[in-house]
């Protein structure tokens, strides 16, 4: 490393003027990359995708794409509206690509239905939204809804863009900028923005040739950003305060970015490995929409490290020192931070290492505490009751869900194979039909089944049979998922289909069961996967067998109460007094996104605080010492980092979407648990409790991993030769 930053103060001005053609190409690409990403979900594999697949190419529609058309009237009748109501649904079906009137029909209560499909996929129907409203035109003494998965995902990305908007225009960012000001004191804080500029424009540039290869998710950007924003600040925060360290120390500009680069710029390294480890997991989930994430997990952390390595030092060289003078809070304030007796974090270094027991019991006890609810958790794949329920969509889907059922807008789709009996037409076929179509109807979860001979059931070629079936309650809630798991193992079982028959159930309450069996089916591994390869990392990091383990666990630990957090405000309610949404699952996807963020953060602040503390033990042999010393030098770095992460987080809150809302706290509570709890009160107490066993590192491992070896026995004092005299 210090050979290297002085390459880059030599050639400083070719590092310049690289990251800035980096910064315009990268620019220039992400300018375009809106049209590259896509919310197509898709699910490799599984019965859902095969019952899509047959719904496209052989009846003409995709069943997650299908706008629906509500009319009600308090005038008149369910069967009156039936012709008006066709006619609308032709006029739309026109200004959508592909798509025609499947059914119109009267649902009771004065409520009528048309269903426009489509061969396209939801994300392409979605645009035409707007265009289906205004074709549709109104119907006299009836109100109309334009409703359906397509219409309602395109009523949300505006609110969606909205909470983003508030969350961190308004609440992450100058809550972040006080945070920054204040923990550097001088106009130096916006060295991290330089870094993030640099960082996040040149990601995304590689987003936009990775997206010319793979399926991305739009929501890419939004992840990059954050994640973007948040390690710059992290890296800037650590290298500027060791850089005022070196000058305060005597040694020269030149030197001391060198000096710098050879410590804090040692642990960016490692920290970004870390954090590229534990995001990267996404990139070997099974679902494409996940894999997005890994791509932008996995290039944002090694940008920013190169960032780090390469242009921060550089903007010290020239900016450090002339940043330093234009203050932003008093003098007698940065005196203070650089005052040994003073310092507030020298004092509570000091102890915590007088008390490690009870300190290491107490916080390991809050922690256990807040994971215990984590054993009540249950996933759901979501839901359209965490949405806002003013969206003319949403409010034409509760208009069908109070008539039919809960499931009208996502039924069940199952489909029958005959191919190899002849057709479905063959009478053992029909006979197993009937019996699956009563057991249906006797079944507490459905409230209709449709079922006929018409090309909308059977198609032309007379192989598949067409299904479906309309449950009580919503997609995503936990009855509809109990009645997959029975229609999949008991109904269509029992049926008695003839041999060669093969039966699929896809549609909506079979995705949300598949979406959770192929992420969580995975997860576990991918999880073990991760933990090994942080643990080697870390060994080489920390140059210690203990610590590495010491990191694994206390992360786990903190991401544990974190899930047990959610549970508590959310399922049990304790949020709704402060505007939460109550709810009784957590969204299946938010505890994968939350681990892999959180591992990879966590480390972050793992590495700045042991290797800080591993020098003070290089120097001083002095377990307590250097564990002191370490908490007293990065405590208040590693406590601002996390609470501009804190901050930005906490943004997402803010929003009026349930699944925005548990992700955000998740996000929030978990960093707050970290830097307070795990970093401040955790991690020193254990060391010190460790004593030399914490840098014990046997010399075969140290050969693996090409770093001295640590052995504990020439850390312990020497016997004495002679009894003590008496």
């Amino acid at each position: 490393m210090e050979s290297f930053t002085r390459w880059v103060l030599r050639f400083r001005w070719i590092v310049v003027a690289a990251w800035l053609a980096l910064l315009v190409t990268g620019g220039a690409l992400a300018g375009g990359l809106e049209g590259k990403l896509t919310n197509r979900f898709t699910l490799p594999g599984t019965d859902t995708q095969k019952t899509e697949r047959i719904l496209e190419d052989r009846f003409g529609q995709a069943s997650d794409s299908a706008l629906t058309l509500v009319a009600r009237s308090g005038s008149r009748s369910e069967t009156e509206l039936v012709a008006p109501l066709r006619t609308a649904a032709e006029r739309a079906a026109r200004v959508v690509p592909d798509a025609r009137v499947a059914a119109v029909q009267p649902v009771g209560d004065g409520v009528a239905t048309a269903t426009i499909v489509s061969k396209r996929q939801r994300v392409e129907v979605k645009p035409y939204t707007d265009d289906v409203r205004a074709a549709v035109g109104a119907i006299p003494g009836a109100t109309l809804y334009v409703s359906g998965q397509a219409a309602i995902e395109y009523d949300l990305d505006p609110v969606f863009a909205e909470d983003l908007k508030v969350g961190e225009l308004f609440i992450a960012v100058p809550i972040a900028l006080l945070i920054l000001a204040f923990t550097f004191g001088t106009l130096a804080f916006l060295l991290p923005f330089a870094i993030a500029a640099a960082a996040i424009t040149t990601t995304l540039g590689l987003v936009w040739v990775a997206a010319s290869f793979m399926e991305l998710t739009t929501y890419l950007t939004n992840f990059v950003n954050l994640i973007g924003l948040g390690i710059a600040i992290d890296y800037s925060l650590l290298v500027v305060h060791r850089y005022r360290e070196e000058l305060r120390g005597g040694h020269p500009k030149a030197e001391a970015v060198v000096r710098t680069m050879n410590t804090a710029g040692r642990a960016i390294v490692f920290s970004g490995t870390a954090v590229a480890i534990g995001l990267a997991l996404l990139l070997a989930m099974p679902l494409p929409f996940m894999r997005g994430f890994g791509v932008g997990g996995l290039l944002i952390p090694a940008v920013s490290v190169l960032a780090a390595v390469t242009l921060l030092p550089v903007l010290l060289y020239y900016l450090g020192r002339p940043l330093d003078r234009v203050r932003v809070v008093p003098r007698r304030v940065l005196a203070r931070r650089h005052d040994p007796e003073r310092n507030a974090w020298v004092r509570f270094s000091r102890w915590v290492m007088r008390r490690p027991l009870p300190i290491a019991t107490a916080a390991a006890a809050v922690l256990v505490l807040l994971a215990l609810p984590v054993t009540q958790l249950e996933l759901g794949p979501g839901s359209n009751r965490g949405i806002p329920q003013h969206l003319e969509s949403v409010q034409g889907l509760n208009v069908v869900s109070e008539t039919v059922g809960e499931g009208a807008l996502a039924p069940t789709e199952i489909v029958v194979d005959a191919r190899r009996r002849g057709g479905v037409g063959e009478p053992g076929v029909q006979a197993a039909l009937g019996r699956l179509e009563e057991a249906l109807r006797d079944d507490r979860e459905v409230a209709a089944v449709r079922v006929g001979a018409g090309p909308q059931f059977v198609d032309a070629s007379g192989r598949y049979q067409r299904v479906q079936v309309t449950g009580v309650h919503e997609y995503g809630l936990p009855e509809s998922l109990a009645f997959v798991d029975r229609l999949r193992d008991v109904l269509i079982p029992s049926a008695g289909f003839p041999a060669g028959v093969e039966v699929v159930a896809g549609g909506g309450p079979p995705s949300g069961r598949d979406f959770i069996d192929l992420t969580y089916g995975a997860f576990p591994w991918l999880v073990l996967g991760v933990l090994l390869l942080t643990y080697v990392l870390l060994v080489r990091a920390f140059r210690s067998l203990l610590l590495p383990l010491k990191a694994i666990v206390l992360n786990l630990l903190a991401i544990g109460a974190a899930y047990g957090i959610l549970v508590i405000v959310f399922n049990w309610g304790l949020g709704e007094s402060i505007g939460l949404i109550g709810f009784d699952q957590i969204e299946a996807w938010i505890p994968i996104m939350l681990f892999a963020m959180l591992f990879g953060l966590s480390m972050d602040y793992e590495v700045f605080l042991v290797t800080r503390m591993r020098e003070e033990w290089d120097e001083t042999r002095d377990n307590v010492r250097a564990v002191g010393l370490g908490l007293a030098k990065t405590g208040r770095i590693v406590t601002a980092a996390g609470l501009v992460m804190f901050a930005a987080f906490s943004g997402f809150v803010a929003g009026s979407i349930v699944g925005l809302q548990q992700f955000g706290l998740g996000l929030a509570a978990a960093i707050l648990i970290d830097v307070t709890i795990v970093r401040a009160l955790l991690v020193p107490s254990v060391m010190a409790l460790f004593g030399r066993w914490n840098w014990w590192l046997p010399e075969t491992v140290a050969r693996l991993v090409r770093v001295p070896a640590s052995p504990v026995r020439e850390h312990l004092p020497a016997p004495a030769l002679d009894p003590p005299a008496a």
